[in-house]
């Protein structure tokens, strides 16, 4: 699996030649919809914030601003996305969980609503998680529509489909620690199955699953819907490369789990306003962070994550501005090489500023053979990355383009670069 997935990773590289010779021209008559709805005789429920389980699925995704230009309107999320073109979708089942019916629903994010799509009382999806029994709580399912992304990003857009389902764990993560709920992710289960059962076509297709469950005495019968197919984007360009991606990497290879939970210490109620505020930075005003800020943004990136692959990343940081720590490149918490490398890393990030004019910037990198979950737990500690900055009233900003092999060449290590961030202030 590894060598033709491999493959897909080396074909959607970024180059100095490449950015220059087959630039994106977007097709603005044919842009995508950023919201998927099912239609008006399925029944909605308005979240109510007030209801605690309704507050723990709006901080997954909920809208949280406005932006308005000539012709055209953007809603930011609480989850970031790149280009704001936000390709995955979340559906759930949910059962014994108060002030919501159990049932199958999708997050309806444009009406902050959840879709009923089926009441459910013996059945479940549990035995697409090789499950004889039934579970109460919730087993949330994330899906990409991949156009929304391809439409901008082309081949590459694949990366940024799992990118964006990672921030969306990441913030499942933190609404379950804000609403004191304990989960785990999940990446094998039956994404085949699962992808016909919600009567998906090619358009989408499900990559991980975040489930908050406890386990009951009680036979679950198989789960039937009849289901529409709805199309999620409203314009569609089919994209092979993107399309033999998903299903070479669907099969899981030697996974490894793990169990331990993380251990976050956050103010809740100031940590909800940093939730909600989250933004990208568009630019840094060139001045340091201290030490202390940088091993608490460092430790929070390295709690663990419940899950069941979970894969091996590298962390590299290219210290630019760091109060009482020396310029250089350090990996995984050590220094590999020593230097004034901000001017490198702007011009490794497509010569964008952001790079070079950071206190931090953070390359993330895997040799793994697991690339849907190895890309999905980069998403998970660049929304970490995000949140402990903003907490600490340090800006953030993903950067998803990046010279692939020079990258490489500055780290010393033939690797997959999954993630390229900037911190600073």
């Amino acid at each position: 699996m590894f060598n033709s997935f491999f493959e897909y990773h080396n074909k959607t590289k970024h180059s100095y030649y490449s950015v220059r010779s087959f630039p994106n021209r977007l097709d603005w008559d044919n842009q995508p919809s950023a919201f998927k709805s099912y239609p008006k005789e399925f029944k909605k429920i308005e979240l109510d914030l007030e209801k605690e389980n309704h507050s723990f699925i709006y901080y997954i995704a909920g809208i949280t601003a406005k932006k308005s230009y000539p012709g055209v309107e953007y809603y930011l999320r609480v989850n970031p996305s790149a280009g704001a073109l936000y390709p995955n979708e979340i559906y759930f089942q949910s059962r014994n969980n108060k002030d919501i019916e159990d049932g199958i629903y999708h997050f309806d994010i444009a009406s902050s609503s959840i879709t009923l799509l089926k009441k459910i009382k013996q059945d479940g999806v549990e035995s697409y998680f090789g499950l004889n029994k039934k579970t109460e709580g919730f087993i949330f399912l994330l899906s990409s529509i991949y156009y929304r992304s391809s439409w901008k990003y082309k081949n590459r857009a694949f990366r940024y489909c799992l990118l964006d389902a990672g921030h969306l764990l990441g913030c499942l993560e933190i609404s379950s620690y804000i609403h004191n709920k304990e989960y785990e992710i999940k990446y094998d289960f039956d994404k085949k199955g699962l992808n016909a059962l919600f009567s998906f076509d090619n358009k989408e297709f499900f990559t991980s699953s975040f489930l908050i469950t406890k386990s009951l005495d009680q036979e679950v019968l198989e789960l039937k819907l009849d289901l529409p197919t709805i199309d999620g984007s409203y314009y569609f360009e089919e994209n092979q490369m993107i399309e033999s991606a998903y299903k070479e990497s669907l099969n899981l290879l030697n996974p490894k789990e793990e169990s331990q939970k993380p251990s976050f210490n956050f103010s809740k109620n100031y940590f909800k306003e940093v939730v909600l505020k989250r933004r990208s930075i568009r630019e840094f005003a060139k001045q340091s962070i201290s030490k202390i800020e940088f091993e608490t943004i460092m430790k929070l990136l390295n709690e663990p994550i419940p899950s069941d692959c979970n894969e091996t990343l590298d962390i590299y940081c290219v210290i630019n501005r760091v109060e009482k720590m020396k310029l250089g490149l350090i990996k995984n918490g050590e220094y590999i090489k020593e230097g004034d490398f901000m001017s490198k890393a702007g011009y490794l990030c497509l010569e964008q500023d952001l790079g070079k004019s950071s206190a931090v910037t953070f390359f993330i990198t895997s040799n793994s053979n697991n690339y849907q979950a190895m890309y999905q737990k980069a998403g998970i500690l660049g929304h970490r990355l995000y949140l402990v900055s903003n907490y600490l009233k340090i800006g953030c900003s993903g950067i998803g383009a990046y010279y692939d092999d020079e990258v490489c060449e500055f780290l010393g290590e033939y690797t997959q670069v999954l993630y390229a961030l900037a911190i600073g202030k």
